[in-house]
């Protein structure tokens, strides 16, 4: 088992993985770092689909082009989860409001399958294997991805996480520095000097996809990811959530 500090602090995004399975012991612990997670109101607002039908991984990949969905061992699904709740309030006869509707239930719903893949990443990391957040299985096709699994209303995809046995050890990724992500007390009120630091990020950005191994790109940050907000900009999330019971009024 790694260390805790090995686990957060040298964790890279693995999309290449060995045929090996994985122990169910090991998939156990993972289990058992999810269900631990804090969530709000320890209402529990998630819950997690264990994918290992190789066929249904292949129908997701066909969806994303992203390649890890059908490579991986083991593919978790964390979804927004109010099902559950409504059905056991509906079998003790208590009225359930439709915190669904609102903003502040669709964020916490959010937060807490958030938390639990973080619980889950870093108890994978911990037990030596290899993961992938993989994002798009949220946008790419969201009414094709909920009939795919069989979501019932009140239930949402948030996130997908890739395991398995890592086939490659990418370099690690250079992250902002301290002074642009924790500030004291307040918002940094000093704006030249942030965006002094966000510029010299962007270049470290830059240079590390130049020269990092594996493939190289051209790219800044900031182009970069601004590009990304353009393109997402076309996803229909609102009408997708709207489906699955979320109708927000407030």
């Amino acid at each position: 088992m790694e260390s805790v500090k090995k686990a957060l602090l040298e964790r890279t995004s693995i999309r290449r993985y060995e045929r090996e399975a994985i122990p169910q012991e090991t998939m156990d612990f993972i289990y058992d770092a999810i269900r631990n997670t804090p969530t709000s109101y320890n209402g529990q607002q998630f819950s997690v689909i264990d994918i290992d039908d190789q066929n249904l991984k292949e129908q997701l990949y066909e969806l994303t082009g992203q390649k890890q969905l059908k490579t991986c061992n083991r593919l978790l699904i964390f979804c927004s989860d109010y099902h559950k709740m409504a059905m056991l309030a509906k079998e003790k006869g208590v009225d359930m409001p439709p915190f669904t509707d609102t903003m502040d239930g669709t964020i916490i719903g959010i937060i807490d399958a958030s938390l639990a893949m973080m619980s889950a990443v870093v108890a994978a990391e911990a037990a030596g294997l290899g993961s992938n957040c993989v994002g798009y299985l949220r946008t790419v096709d969201p009414a094709k991805v909920a009939e795919l699994l069989k979501l019932p209303k009140g239930v949402f995809v948030v996130c997908g996480l890739a395991l398995g046995i890592p086939r490659e050890h990418p370099d690690l990724k250079p992250k902002q520095a301290k002074e642009t992500v924790f500030f004291k007390n307040e918002y940094t009120q000093d704006e030249d000097c942030l965006t002094k630091d966000l510029v010299e990020y962007d270049k470290i950005v830059k240079h590390y996809n130049e020269t990092r191994s594996g493939g190289t790109t051209d790219h800044d940050w900031c182009a970069h990811i601004i590009d990304y907000y353009r393109h997402a900009m076309d996803y229909h999330i609102l009408d997708y959530l709207r489906a699955q019971g979320y109708d927000i009024k407030k």
